[in-house]
């Protein structure tokens, strides 16, 4: 009997779970919040927009939480075998080609604006003139202060994450644990020197196109290095707890990924908004 009922496939015959139930409805509740909070919606005379959104909010972290859980506890399990491992790299392949197009469309919105100023400008209510990339009176940042210590501490973290994919390869558990902790901390040191940055921008992110721009452009990079730093903070938690071994560490892999994505995004970024977006531009922008 027993080896009627035994594994014949590299299949991973998933049991049913309550998470993608739980997932879309706490993504549509916080949807609805959000929705009503931005819109000032009122229901009985009562404000519920930010307390829906904080309950979605708390039920999506839950939801991540407890659906990530289950996935280590698969991978712990001899779940993922080579076939299953095949397929979750093609998923987080595409993953991260759908987090390029979204980056894409901040560039492409960025250098339309930046080569087409008179037209994107007409149709703000603001004294800033045509013609000129940058605006007429906006301080932008010199590239080669902070953005550039930024820019040196993402690709030292690439070189640390890396060292912590090689340590792990060769069964160095210190040198892994090491790697990735030089990783979260420099991560960290990113997000804090851009927050620093953001609180002495000369310009704010309303009543110009460039603010507009720059802060969706760096603010949402921003946003993607606060959750590599967490995904490697996961992943060096589960070092300690001695879950990766060479032939088997998916979790690892796909969080070295992500960050190396990163990594090559804020260079674009660098290039792109804070060299050839500074007064560099202008005579591009001119020319064209």
């Amino acid at each position: 009997m027993a080896d009627a009922h035994a594994k014949n496939h590299d299949y991973h015959i998933l049991p049913l779970s309550p998470w993608p139930v739980t997932g879309s409805a706490s993504a549509f509740i916080m949807a609805v919040g959000a929705v009503m909070w931005m819109k000032h919606m009122a229901m009985g005379g009562l404000q519920l927009g930010p307390y829906l959104f904080g309950a979605g909010f708390i039920g999506v972290l839950y939801t991540m939480f407890g659906w990530w859980k289950d996935v280590v506890h698969e991978a712990e399990a001899g779940d993922h075998t080579r076939v299953v491992q095949m397929h979750h790299r093609y998923g987080m392949i595409l993953f991260i080609a759908s987090e390029v197009m979204f980056f894409v469309a901040w560039f492409w919105a960025y250098f339309d604006i930046a080569f087409y100023t008179n037209e994107a400008i007409q149709y703000q209510r603001t004294a800033l003139t045509g013609g000129h990339w940058p605006p007429k009176g906006i301080a932008v940042f010199n590239p080669w202060e902070l953005p550039l210590f930024n820019t040196l501490i993402l690709l030292t973290s690439g070189t640390t994450v890396t060292w912590a994919h090689h340590a792990l390869l060769h069964g160095d558990r210190d040198g892994l644990k090491k790697g990735l902790w030089l990783t979260v901390l420099l991560g960290a040191l990113f997000t804090c020197v851009q927050a620093y940055e953001y609180s002495h921008a000369a310009f704010g992110f309303s009543g110009h196109i460039y603010g507009a721009t720059f802060f969706m452009a760096t603010g949402f990079h921003g946003f993607h290095v606060l959750v590599g730093t967490i995904f490697l903070s996961i992943c060096l938690i589960r070092a300690y707890k001695g879950q990766f071994t060479p032939k088997q560490h998916l979790g690892f892999e796909f969080a070295a990924w992500y960050w190396h994505f990163v990594d090559v995004v804020w260079l674009f970024l660098f290039a792109a908004i804070y060299v050839w977006g500074s007064n560099w531009g202008a005579a591009a922008a001119a020319g064209h």
